[in-house]
């Protein structure tokens, strides 16, 4: 069984973390613990019962609580199936820069090639407009493109 746990936002990973050192010293019946980018303010925890899970949370801080209800792997294998940021980015989308020379540059997407997994951009903040290409690799996502 598949449950979910709510923790403080921006801190999924170390609770995980924690929560993963804990189950394992004290031996609880805890099979994985999953912090995914893709649900903040969320953890998911496999174990045998609710009853591991509440002791494995217990006196834990970041733990805002545990979310009534279970689930399955079935019903979560959206969140559990890695997909490419070049298939959820569109022309329009306003990116970070998050590698090379521009680091840290807002931009927005003018062109997005699926076959290379690049895109071109026109920096926000620049006198002039000129487009550069980047691999989908160097950018995050900000804002989406209101249809």
């Amino acid at each position: 069984m598949i449950f979910a746990v709510r923790t403080t936002t921006g801190q999924e990973q170390n609770v995980a973390e924690a929560l993963a050192s804990r189950a394992e010293k004290e031996n609880l019946e805890v099979f994985s613990i999953l912090a995914t980018e893709d649900l903040k303010g969320y953890i998911l925890v496999e174990a045998t019962n609710k009853g591991a899970i509440e002791e494995l949370v217990r006196q834990n801080f970041k733990v805002k609580g545990i979310v009534p209800g279970e689930s399955s792997v079935k019903e979560l294998e959206h969140l559990l199936t890695p997909t490419k940021i070049i298939e959820s980015i569109d022309k329009g989308d306003v990116v970070e820069l998050v590698g090379g020379p521009f680091k840290g540059e807002k931009a927005r997407v003018t062109r997005v090639d699926k076959n290379k997994e690049e895109i071109t951009l026109e920096l926000m903040e620049a006198a002039v407009a000129i487009p550069i290409t980047v691999g989908i690799e160097q950018v995050k996502i900000i804002a989406k493109d209101a249809p």
